[in-house]
């Protein structure tokens, strides 16, 4: 038994008024209480207890000792009282990092859990790149795609739609391709992040793969989306990054009969066990705020549809 568990034992049994009652509350024999304070008072180099077949009293030293040992008994439980609280409510700080496509969407949905839950505090972090999540001290990270090989937690929560899109003066241009394989190679957009893409026509079960050598190469979906808009080729993009422009016309859809296999969407965390109350509802929240978006799916709808 080390220094510290011998402080919390003296001073439960100074609590407690006497060893028997210190070792059924410890679930110890009295004799192994009494071996242990022997231990701390030659220790300590001074008695801290006077000792008699009915009482027990403590010495000067030993009030002075038990004061101290208190303070760290008090101390221990409101740690523990902490973690407890951090198992079963939302507390504390939460950090949070999504790709830029996920800025609109956060909001929505975590809004609500925040204004109940006024002692927790968010740290939201945004960008198209892999956040070391351990140097970030980042909570969960929503990522698409494929991920690296880590040792971190990740855990499906759905997937997103993936649509070819056009502006109208491209369009205008070049005509409605009705074949992945009739747009000009040169007019791909934002797609060097995979070798090339396999369309499918589930209609006439036709499959085709259109290799990856885009005209204009960004890891930022917005920014695709922008030259998209300007007229300067056709881009593939998630629901969540073109419903608003396909809506006002800025953006076409194009090849509506044909897919491409739709984009994981992953929450990843540095921890696989204990995972506290405010990271397994911020997921939770986030899975299901998924499933009311057009064109994605949340883990939980895509369970029901296999069924």
């Amino acid at each position: 038994m080390d220094s510290l568990k011998r402080m919390a034992l003296f001073a439960r049994v100074v609590q407690h008024g006497s060893l028997s009652a210190a070792a059924r509350s410890l679930g110890m024999s009295t004799s192994a209480v009494s071996q242990q304070l022997r231990v701390l008072e030659r220790e300590a180099g001074v008695p801290l207890l006077h000792r008699s077949t009915r009482r027990l009293a403590l010495t000067d030293v030993g009030s002075r000792y038990y004061a101290a040992c208190a303070r760290l008994l008090d101390a221990a439980g409101e740690a523990e009282a902490e973690l407890s609280a951090a198992r079963q409510e939302p507390v504390g700080e939460l950090r949070v990092s999504a790709p830029l496509g996920m800025a609109d969407q956060i909001g929505p949905a975590l809004g609500q859990w925040l204004h109940d839950n006024p002692q927790l505090r968010v740290h939201l972090y945004f960008d198209d790149g892999w956040t070391d999540l351990l140097q970030a001290r980042i909570d969960v990270a929503l990522r698409f795609g494929q991920l690296p090989d880590s040792d971190w937690m990740a855990q499906r929560i759905g997937t997103l739609q993936r649509w070819p899109c056009a502006a109208p003066q491209w369009l205008q241009a070049h005509g409605m391709p009705t074949d992945p394989l009739q747009v000009p190679a040169g007019d791909w957009l934002g797609v060097a992040q995979v070798p090339g893409l396999v369309w499918r026509h589930p209609a006439s079960g036709q499959e085709c793969l259109v290799p990856a050598h885009p005209r204009i190469v960004s890891q930022n979906q917005p920014a695709v989306r922008q030259l998209c808009m300007a007229g300067l080729g056709v881009a593939v993009l998630t629901c969540l990054d073109v419903s608003a422009q396909l809506a006002n016309g800025t953006l076409q859809r194009l090849l509506p009969g044909w897919e491409v296999p739709p984009l994981p969407v992953w929450a990843v965390t540095p921890h696989r066990q204990c995972q506290p109350a405010k990271v397994k509802q911020a997921i939770a929240l986030l899975e299901a705020h998924l499933a009311g978006i057009p064109g994605a799916v949340s883990i939980a709808q895509d369970r029901k549809r296999r069924r």
